[in-house]
Order: structure tokens, then C-alpha cells, then sequence
């Protein structure tokens, strides 16, 4: 017994010294830090900056063209000589007749281009047509009020649902084939990435707010998760894609839901919208133009959440980029770079959060308003 309290106490020793070193060496890791990150910004201090600073104007100008749709597929641009480092996108217009030619050919809105007798000029990345000078005119609010000839152009963002499109394609065929063997193949490859979240799909959304007829709408709520899912993970890549930071996008997503529901949805659901059971007559006047504005509303709320989600994800990274250009002088350049490549890094990773999380949003609400739809309800 005596040798076992002895045995103890030395643990409890041996577990004392080693918090102890383990507090030294975190108060010498911090003192370090402090003393390390110090010189940066004395030595801003005392050194000027001998590069070229872009002013904050210059950065929010790169912000809004990233957010902006675009006809070239640009990587980088020297904003000291203006030469893009990219490649053109063809431009489809329909004007009296179907115009095809290269995006190079505006020269990045420094040049008109002439098509059997018409002009068009690329301004604030759309196409008017004008006069053979590339004449803009304005209304009382400096909007342009030149006519737009039909655009089917293969902009950026077409580029990356093709390739998103492209990519879906190829992973959905691989798993396809991996069941064509038999149900008890095991996946590979990237089958075993898509397997758990098409059953994640299946257990966590689809069933428990459709029901039975969960089967009926598994392609179209697959479709969306994976197809913004991946569009939000492209977005988070060099090549610069912003496809679901697009308005248009995410409205076309929102009215795929809103015609799905609407057009599947049984008597019921138009019965509880325009003449609710149980409810006194009078007040049935009263909440049936409600009940139709939050029909409508559905659709908006979906558009609108995943739209600025991602923008507002996308100009916050831009921005936390850009303290290498506005903190040179406080930082110094060294100092700049580690702070912006810091908080950027942690804002990544809550991005790629941020780019499951509104494709689950989008996915389970959407499941939600089909469910409501075609609910079957219990006549008493």
C-alpha cells in the first residue's frame, strides 16, 4: 500500500513538472509571437513603401468585375500595361439574323464591332448596339438607354455550369456503373463521395418531408444539391467562377422549385391556400390573398438567401485579399501578406462550410415546399 501512494505521488510530481514546462514553453511561444510581430510594424513605421499601393477604388472596381458576368475567361490582368491573360468567348447574338464571332473582337469594350451594317459595343459587360462611333446614351438616372440585341453568348458563368454540368456527368456515371454490378458493389473512386450524400439526400430530406412519393422528385432534389454544391465549391477555386453569386442563376433554380410545387401540388394544398377548413368564412376573404403572397414568396426567399450568401462570401475574401495592397505601409509588405493569407485561410475553410450549408438549404426547403404540395391530408 505504501509503495503504491509512493508510485503516486511521483506520477502526480512527474504530471505537475510536465504542465509546468508545457506552461513555459506556451508562454514562450506567445512572447515570441510578440516580439516576432513587432518589428513589422515598427519597421513600417520608419521604412516607406516603395511600390505602388491600388487604391481602394482600384480594388472594389476588381471586386464588382468578379461578381459580374463576363465575356472572356480572364486569369489575370497587369493592371500597368492593361494585357488579360486569358481567352475570349464566343458571342451568339441574335439581331436581325444569327451573328457569331469572338469576344476578342470588342478588345475589352475599347473596341465597336460591325455586323452586316450593325454596331454593338461591350459596356459594364453588356452588349447595345449603337452608332458606328460606339455612341452611349443615358436616361435622367446615367442608365443606358441604347437598344440589346438578343444575347446567347457562352459567357463565363455558361462556361462553369458546362463544366459543372461536365463534372456531375462523369462522377454520376462512374457510381451508375458500380451499381450495374449488383447492390452489394462497393463504390470507388468518386463514387464513394457521392454515395453518402445522395443517401444523406435521400434519408435526412427527401423522406422525411415528402413521404411516400419521395422517389418522384429524388432527381430533380439531387440535381440541385449536387449542381450548386459543386458550382459553390468551383466559385472557391482559382479559376474564378461566381455562377451562384449570380441573380439570374439562382432565380432559375427558385422557379424550377416554384413550377415543381405548383404544378404536382393536389387539392389539398390549393384547398388549405383558397378556402381553409375550419376557418370562419369571413376571415377566409381575409387570409386567402396572404396565403397567396406566401406562395409566391417561397420561390424569393430561396433566389435571394443563396444569391447573397455567396456574393457576400466572395467580396469578403476579395476584400480580406486585398489588405496586401492597403496595409503595405502599416505592415510592410511581409507583414501584409501574413495577415491577409492568415484570415483568408480561416475564411476559406468557413466558406466551404458556407457551400454545403445553402446547398443543403436550398435542397431541404425546397424538399419542404414539394412536401407541403402534395401532403395528403386527413378528411374527417
Amino acid at each position: 500500500m505504501r509503495n503504491k501512494i509512493v508510485i503516486l505521488r511521483k506520477i502526480c510530481h512527474n504530471s505537475t513538472l510536465f504542465k509546468m514546462v508545457s506552461l513555459k514553453k506556451v508562454l514562450l511561444l506567445l512572447t515570441v509571437i510578440l516580439f516576432t510581430a513587432n518589428p513589422f510594424r515598427s519597421a513600417a513605421e520608419t521604412v516607406p513603401s516603395t511600390g505602388e499601393v491600388s487604391s481602394p477604388e482600384e480594388i472594389n472596381a476588381h471586386i464588382q468585375h468578379h461578381l459580374k458576368d463576363d465575356y472572356y475567361f480572364n486569369f489575370a490582368t497587369n493592371s500597368k500595361t492593361g494585357h488579360s491573360y486569358g481567352f475570349p468567348l464566343p458571342v451568339i447574338l441574335i439581331d436581325n439574323g444569327l451573328k457569331i464571332f469572338s469576344a476578342a473582337e470588342f478588345d475589352h469594350g475599347k473596341k465597336v464591332v460591325e455586323k452586316d451594317g450593325n454596331y454593338y459595343k461591350l459596356y459594364h459587360s453588356k452588349i447595345y448596339k449603337t452608332d458606328a462611333a460606339g455612341t452611349i446614351t443615358y436616361d435622367d438616372h446615367q442608365h443606358p438607354t441604347n437598344a440589346k440585341p438578343l444575347d446567347f453568348s457562352i459567357t463565363k458563368n455558361v462556361v462553369g455550369l458546362m463544366l459543372a454540368a461536365l463534372l456531375l456527368f462523369l462522377g454520376f456515371m462512374s457510381l451508375a456503373k458500380t451499381y450495374k454490378k449488383g447492390a452489394n458493389a462497393i463504390p470507388k473512386g468518386v463514387g464513394r463521395v457521392l454515395e453518402p450524400l445522395v443517401l444523406y439526400v435521400r434519408d435526412e430530406m427527401a423522406i422525411p418531408n415528402i413521404g411516400h412519393r419521395y422517389k418522384e422528385f429524388m432527381p430533380y432534389l439531387l440535381s440541385v444539391f449536387f449542381l450548386i454544391f459543386l458550382l459553390n465549391i468551383l466559385g472557391l477555386t482559382p479559376l474564378g467562377f461566381n455562377v451562384t453569386g449570380n441573380i439570374t442563376v439562382t432565380l432559375v433554380l427558385a422557379l424550377f422549385t416554384f413550377f415543381i410545387t405548383t404544378f404536382k401540388a393536389n387539392k389539398d394544398y390549393w384547398k388549405h391556400i383558397f378556402w381553409m377548413p375550419g376557418v370562419p368564412v369571413p376571415f377566409k376573404f381575409i387570409l386567402a390573398p396572404i396565403e397567396v403572397l406566401g406562395m409566391l414568396t417561397k420561390p424569393f426567399s430561396l433566389m435571394l438567401r443563396l444569391f447573397a450568401n455567396i456574393t457576400a462570401g466572395h467580396s469578403v475574401v476579395f476584400g480580406l485579399i486585398a489588405i496586401v495592397y492597403l496595409f503595405q505601409q502599416e505592415l510592410t509588405v511581409g507583414g501584409s501578406i501574413g495577415v491577409s493569407m492568415l484570415l483568408t485561410l480561416v475564411l476559406f475553410f468557413l466558406e466551404l462550410l458556407v457551400a454545403f450549408l445553402q446547398a443543403f438549404i436550398f435542397t431541404m426547403l425546397s424538399s419542404l415546399f414539394i412536401g407541403m404540395a402534395v401532403e395528403e391530408h386527413a378528411h374527417h
